[in-house]
């Protein structure tokens, strides 16, 4: 019984980001097929920028649902990062941000663009790329922090990216 207490407890910590379809977002953004144009202002939304982001943020605690410093998720990160440094809001949700900018490989990722992984069957979790195969999201053992996208747990869980 404790065994299974104990798988039940890591599976809700990895699939901590996991969201909800959002009917709503997906039918008001024309379907979840599509993708939202956003367009965001690279003298805002660059790698210094992002990086005083962080450490302001750095450290706060995961809290699903949260949005200020006493707790975060992973896209209250990215909403909150979005609205402070560029202006307009973005979906609240992993599902609505999965479908915001263009598709981009792995392989062209620049500051700024939003890398998104797998980690359980349904859970999903965002973050904020920045240079070095690294990015800004919310751990939630260690809070907001930055990661290697190299990491053994990060890189197999990778799914992918958009650029806005």
């Amino acid at each position: 019984m404790l065994r299974l207490s104990l798988v039940m407890c890591i599976g809700l910590f990895l699939s901590a980001c996991a969201s909800q379809p959002d009917t709503n977002s997906s039918q008001a953004h024309g379907g979840s097929q599509g993708t939202i144009p956003v367009k965001a202002d690279s003298t805002l939304w660059n790698e210094v920028q992002l990086l005083q982001f962080h450490q302001q943020w750095q450290g706060t605690p995961y809290r699903l649902g949260g949005l200020s410093k006493k707790g975060i998720d992973c896209s209250g990160l990215v909403y909150v990062a979005y609205q402070d440094l560029v202006g307009p809001s973005i979906p609240r949700t992993v599902q609505g941000q999965t479908s915001l900018g263009t598709r981009i490989a792995k392989s062209d990722l620049q500051s700024g663009d939003l890398v998104f992984f797998k980690t359980t069957g349904s859970g999903r979790h965002v973050g904020v790329y920045l240079s070095g195969h690294r990015f800004l999201h919310v751990s939630t053992k260690k809070g907001v922090m930055i990661s290697s996208m190299d990491n053994v747990y990060w890189k197999p869980r990778y799914w992918f990216a958009s650029r806005l």
